[in-house]
């Protein structure tokens, strides 16, 4: 034998023999030994606490409950055949060691935390389930079924078993409705919460409206579809929303337990109560304020079975809506008409006699421009499904990633018509030349550093393209390549994966979004402050529409733009030795 095999039958062996000696103390204990005493109904021990306990065990129930096929002595391992002549007690069974996952989400329940803090009087698993006796939850003979629940619980909370029973819920379920909630249902099971301590806004959105909110529950029984919008819609759903812990839920008003109908004399939203109830939060309340509807549903309110309130509400509300349409309307349509008429004025007065850039680059422009905002547009749509933006567009998920696909291939295409512009043309040969990054755009960013905060008084002088504008070039020539080869891994994930990992897809998703988010703050921080923000070109830089620019900022942003202008133009040798083709000064 080799001494792999020795290694294997020792740790096989020591297993068995730790498995079996914890029970080997039991070994010899039987059920029929256990039965000689525990099949008298009259058994019975007095606790602690002085309650007396009944010992009986019923071996028929026993046989057929989940646990038929244990013996006592794997779950009482701590009793001997000396049992019960040793005058030891049998110790409370530890459940943990068949069913771990209840017994930790018990451990973390109010009843749990109880028992930890030296609460003997706070249940255990054996007074909800039954210890001998112990059946699934879905069979009629369990303490846990939706029929018996209540009064398993109310054997500790008597008061909250009362209020259940003659409550909506209660009445329903006495009734035979299986979908109406109990104890659990709103409570949890294992974890118990009190939900005593519990925010508003998780009481209303975690406890009632799982049924509430539910299309299937509210159009099988007949329940009003709106309760939950409505709610949050309104004032304290808005609240609620936004974290406040002192806004009304929806117990505050229809109570906890005893949640009754409105037609009802003794609810706590009842005609005779309505005043009582609003003053819990809002002291001095008379039934003028009681009055006014929680559960206001706008849309539906110019039904002639609404209320006067409702109805009038519904009219002032329309009556504003086209009043602010028409308002607001006439105000933008004066302002857009005056300021395209002082920006032509503007530009007539200044003159722009300087081209900056030709027509096929202003078309590239343009292409690229819309492209990408529709890039934007559809890409965090896709992503926020339930935003504005999303809604704006339809909710369509078809119509999103479709849109937002045909604006990357036009995307693409541009930057390849782009590269093959570069290449062919002179302008464009010339353009990458200008674009190419020199020693002086270091200098330029050091020297545009210290005017900034005042420690050089004259900013460097910037030929047709400075650093600014190198950098948001090359960037959008390496925003393009990334963009666009993580999208085509996402859009052709089938293929992709033929090759490649499937995490492979993920990380291009993840490169893509972020991509994403870094591009479009860019866009608002970098580039849209030097074309629309800076107070030289407000409200706009028109050199993208017709290709010009004026001679004042020209000389002002790019004043080594043309050779003449660097004859006019003092510059350190320093700097002069930078820019290709100048010498220094004698």
């Amino acid at each position: 034998m080799s001494v792999r095999d020795r290694f294997v039958r020792r740790w096989l062996l020591g297993a068995c023999l730790g498995l079996i000696l914890p029970f080997a103390a039991t070994a010899g204990l039987k059920n029929s030994d256990c039965l000689d005493c525990h099949s008298d109904k009259t058994l019975t021990k007095t606790n602690a606490a002085g309650k007396e306990i009944l010992l009986f065990v019923d071996a028929a129930k026993l046989a057929a409950s989940a646990h038929k096929t244990n013996t006592c002595a794997a779950c009482h391992s701590d009793l001997t055949e000396k049992h019960p002549d040793d005058n030891l007690a049998a110790k409370p069974v530890d459940c943990h060691a068949c069913h771990e996952r209840q017994t930790a989400s018990y451990g973390a329940s109010v009843h749990g935390r109880a028992v930890k803090n030296g609460d003997e009087s706070a249940p255990a698993c054996r007074d909800c389930h039954d210890s001998h006796e112990v059946v699934p939850p879905t069979f009629p003979a369990s303490p846990l079924h939706v029929t018996k629940q209540a009064a398993t619980c109310g054997a500790c909370h008597d008061q909250a078993a009362a209020d259940f029973a003659i409550s909506v819920h209660g009445k329903a379920l006495a009734a035979g409705v299986r979908d109406a909630p109990t104890c659990t249902d709103c409570h949890s099971e294992h974890n118990i919460k009190s939900l005593a301590g519990d925010s508003s806004r998780k009481i209303s959105e975690d406890v009632c409206s799982r049924c509430h909110a539910s299309e299937r529950l509210n159009t099988k029984y007949n329940l009003p579809a709106d309760r939950v919008r409505t709610f949050f819609d309104s004032y304290h759903g808005l609240a609620n929303s936004y974290g406040s812990t002192l806004a009304a839920n929806c117990a505050s008003c229809h109570g906890y337990h005893k949640i009754l109908p409105s037609t009802d004399v003794n609810s706590t939203i009842h005609a005779n109560h309505l005043v009582e109830t609003c003053g819990k939060c809002h002291p001095g309340a008379n039934e003028k304020f009681s009055f006014s509807k929680m559960h206001v549903d706008l849309a539906a309110a110019q039904s002639s079975s609404s209320d006067l309130g409702s109805q009038i509400n519904w009219w002032v509300r329309k009556i504003y809506l086209i009043l602010i349409i028409v308002t607001i309307g006439g105000m933008f349509a004066h302002n857009f008409l005056l300021l395209v008429k002082k920006v032509k004025s503007h530009l007539r007065s200044s003159g722009r006699p300087i081209q900056r850039m030709n027509l096929s680059q202003r078309w590239q422009h343009a292409v690229l421009a819309l492209s990408f905002i529709a890039l934007a547009v559809t890409g965090f749509a896709l992503k926020f499904p339930d935003s504005w933006i999303s809604k704006l567009m339809g909710s369509s998920e078809p119509f999103r990633s479709g849109s937002h696909r045909i604006a990357g291939v036009i995307l693409m295409l541009v930057g390849v018509y782009h590269l093959i512009y570069l290449a062919v043309s002179k302008d464009g040969r010339k353009l990458v030349f200008d674009f190419l990054p020199v020693k002086k755009d270091l200098a330029d960013i050091v020297g545009t550093a210290r005017w900034l905060v005042g420690l050089r008084k004259e900013k460097p002088q910037i030929g047709r393209f400075g650093y600014a504008e190198k950098m948001e070039y090359w960037a959008v020539i390496w925003g393009t390549v990334i963009m666009g080869v993580t999208g085509l891994m996402v859009w052709f994930k089938m293929e992709v994966t033929q090759w490649l990992p499937r995490w492979a897809v993920d990380v291009a998703l993840t490169i893509h979004y972020y991509e994403a988010i870094l591009a479009c703050l860019a866009i608002f921080v970098w580039h849209f402050y030097h074309v629309m923000f800076d107070p030289d070109v407000y409200p706009a830089n028109l050199a993208c529409w017709d290709g010009k620019v004026s001679e004042h900022w020209q000389k002002e942003e790019h004043p080594l733009a043309t050779l003449p202008a660097l004859e006019e133009v003092k510059l350190p040798n320093k700097e002069a030795a930078l820019i290709p083709g100048v010498k220094k000064k004698p």
